[in-house]
């Protein structure tokens, strides 16, 4: 059935948007034939013309050149979605199905040639992926949360040997903010159990309620009297531990440097070790256990000094290591 001709201005918008750019322009005959096949508008040549003149003048990037016309600008460069292609694969929170489908939209933003630079489209499934189809459903309770001062309950569970989730305890939680960190969200708040503050994988929990409890205020959780400090958090707590950051001091190769400021930022101390030009001291507030796994991730290049409970932990692990080899 035909559209009414008031729509073609939009329908001339829609065929410039899927069909060209600057290598690919369409000749008037050209979208002369995708308004007939597609929308069944039959206009001539200067009709073509002089609505083309008006999307020009309301500031729509159109351009004209030998082979004909072409819309220049996008909302989204193809690079730029590319990028956030590249960010949905690389998130672990979002399922495979809700991964494929924000791709497919994600090149709907572009024409249609963009798509077959695309190819990782279909390998979604070949990525590590969240199977809990209920994550964003739980993001939106914990949002309304809160919003409103109250409490959560939920069940967090752990994966099975049969590399399934499966239930676990159950807790009430009063939440404060969601973090995302290491490609998964994590859930910060005070667990009633513990009474501190704790770090929630939002793939990992299932069952979530919002109750009528009020939230305990985060200024009475301790090390929280002040609200969050996003920057401590982002550089302490590599591993999203939420024990009271200490200060620590080790000694590091050289070679490291980069994955130092990776993990822990620009602000962290470091200093020539004094008679070794390939070593560094390094000092920093973080969270001691974070630091224990982050230590031991870079065994081969890192030594830990302070503090000695530390040290005493990690020589500890690093004894129960050798024995099972």
């Amino acid at each position: 059935m035909a559209e009414p001709k008031k729509l073609a201005a939009l329908r001339i918008l829609q065929i410039l948007h899927r069909h060209s750019d600057i290598d690919h322009p369409l000749k008037q005959e050209e979208i002369i034939a995708c308004l007939q096949q597609d929308y069944g508008l039959t206009l001539e040549r200067k009709a073509i013309s002089r609505t083309i003149s008006e999307l020009k003048a309301a500031d729509f990037d159109i351009r004209s050149c030998r082979g004909g016309t072409y819309l220049a600008t996008r909302t989204f460069e193809d690079a730029e979605l590319k990028m956030l292609i590249d960010g949905v694969l690389q998130s672990k929170h979002v399922t495979a199905a809700h991964s494929k489908d924000l791709i497919e939209r994600l090149c709907g933003l572009s024409n249609k040639y963009f798509r077959s630079h695309i190819k990782n489209v279909y390998s979604v499934n070949e990525w590590s992926k969240t199977e809990n189809q209920a994550l964003f459903y739980n993001i939106d309770v914990v949002d309304e949360a809160i919003a409103t001062g109250k409490q959560v309950e939920f069940r967090y569970n752990k994966y099975g040997i049969d590399g399934k989730l499966h239930e676990r305890s159950p807790h009430t939680v009063s939440p404060y903010q969601l973090i995302l960190r290491n490609q998964r969200y994590y859930l910060l708040g005070r667990s009633e159990w513990w009474k501190t503050m704790s770090a929630f994988r939002m793939d990992r929990i299932s069952n979530m309620k919002l109750t009528d409890l009020p939230a305990v205020p985060i200024t009475s959780v301790p090390d929280y009297e002040n609200g969050i400090d996003y920057k401590r958090l982002a550089t302490s707590m590599p591993y999203m531990f939420t024990d009271t950051p200490e200060r620590i001091e080790f000694e590091a190769d050289v070679a490291v440097v980069d994955q130092i400021v990776d993990w822990f930022g620009k602000d962290v101390r470091m200093t020539p070790l004094a008679g070794d030009e390939n070593k560094i001291s390094v000092s920093l507030v973080a969270s001691p256990m974070a630091m224990k796994y982050w230590a031991m991730q870079y065994v081969d290049y890192v030594v830990v000094t302070k503090p000695e409970h530390l040290r005493k932990e990690i020589r500890e692990s690093l004894v129960q290591a050798v024995k099972k080899y």
